[in-house]
């Protein structure tokens, strides 16, 4: 039987298996296959990881996550509270930065693998590469220096200092953050996490201007992946459109995976990177909410048929809310697994 990593590194070598990866990104509803409570599923790494097998085995996709949630980092930096919900996802309720005063007291642990926010994720992760590691990629998503000050201070107050300083407060914190990024992807890379996505917003021209993108955005990016290296990493703008800025980073940063936003024209994006990098396709899953299984089937048809030729190709989904009919979570991957079918080895 053809495991899921055999699926990602054909894809990414250009070559042909039975079928295309098809990544699934199941997250909160990991409370719902154990009957947690989200706060109660994520307090436990071994909750986490034992969802995700079953998850993986329930649905047939070759991913899963070590993600617990995404303020999970600032709990690394001083965060104390995080929001449970109770159909939604978790997310930061005390904020580490109040003022620019806040910048210089920011601490960056020394070790990230050591700091107790890390120490259920050590152990999911441990799981995870001992049940099937090797088999099926481990998934860990990476706060690019750029995006995480809005996990500290908010998107409102970072928009501001971003865009309006004072500078030297800016670099500073982004400095600090890189620091910090760098010291989080390299404990992940060494606790067994085989796909690093470096996600970054900002990154975007969806959210900043071209030109703010190349003079500032940019070197951060090129500053983050210099530091921790590319290998692993994959380029994901949070479901923002990625195709204008795909070829510069490449070329950059030598990054071999890019995740396209919803929005992004597949076909085009398949285009940019030439050959040379592996495109990965996202559904609409918010749509997946409301849409029909023969809707869900059409528009997977559509994504794969425009990514497929050529190979390097793989079909994923975004956050997926808890809010998606389990049918329909079927629906969308018996689609993937048909459409992506390489019949015969051919994936042309």
């Amino acid at each position: 039987m053809v495991t899921g990593m055999q699926r990602l590194s054909a894809a990414f070598d250009g070559a042909a298996v039975d079928r295309i990866p098809v990544f699934c990104n199941l997250l909160d509803q990991g409370a719902g296959e154990l009957n947690l409570r989200l706060e109660e599923y994520y307090s436990h790494g071994e909750r986490v990881a034992e969802a995700q097998i079953r998850m993986r085995e329930k649905y047939g996709h070759d991913n899963v996550w070590c993600l617990f949630y995404v303020g999970k980092e600032a709990e690394f930096l001083g965060c104390r509270k995080i929001l449970f919900a109770e159909n939604g996802p978790p997310n930061v309720e005390d904020w580490v930065i109040n003022s620019l005063e806040d910048i210089p007291r920011l601490e960056i642990p020394e070790d990230v693998s050591a700091h107790p926010a890390f120490e259920e994720t050590l152990k999911c992760l441990s799981i995870l590469r001992r049940e099937i590691g090797g088999k099926y990629p481990i998934c860990a998503y990476i706060t690019a220096s750029m995006a995480l000050p809005a996990l500290l201070m908010g998107m409102e107050r970072w928009m501001d200092l971003l865009f309006l300083g004072p500078a030297g407060a800016r670099e500073e914190l982004l400095s600090r953050c890189h620091e910090f990024f760098v010291k989080e992807l390299t404990a992940y890379r060494e606790a067994g996490a085989d796909v690093l996505i470096y996600s970054n917003p900002f990154g975007s021209t969806d959210i900043v201007p071209m030109g703010f993108f190349q003079e500032c955005s940019l070197p951060w990016i090129e500053k983050d992946i210099r530091a921790a290296g590319p290998a692993g990493v994959v380029y994901y703008g949070g479901t923002a459109r990625i195709n204008p800025v795909m070829a510069t980073v490449f070329e950059r940063t030598g990054i071999k995976g890019y995740y396209m936003g919803p929005f992004d024209r597949v076909r085009e994006g398949k285009e940019i990177l030439a050959g040379r990098a592996l495109a990965c396709a996202t559904i609409n899953d918010i749509a997946l909410i409301d849409w029909s299984p023969e809707e869900i089937r059409m528009q997977v048809r559509k994504i794969i048929q425009a990514g497929l030729p050529g190979g390097k190709f793989l079909f994923g989904t975004c956050v997926m809310p808890l809010d998606i009919p389990e049918p329909n979570i079927r629906a969308m991957l018996e689609a993937a697994f048909e459409f992506g079918s390489l019949e015969g080895g051919n994936p042309s």
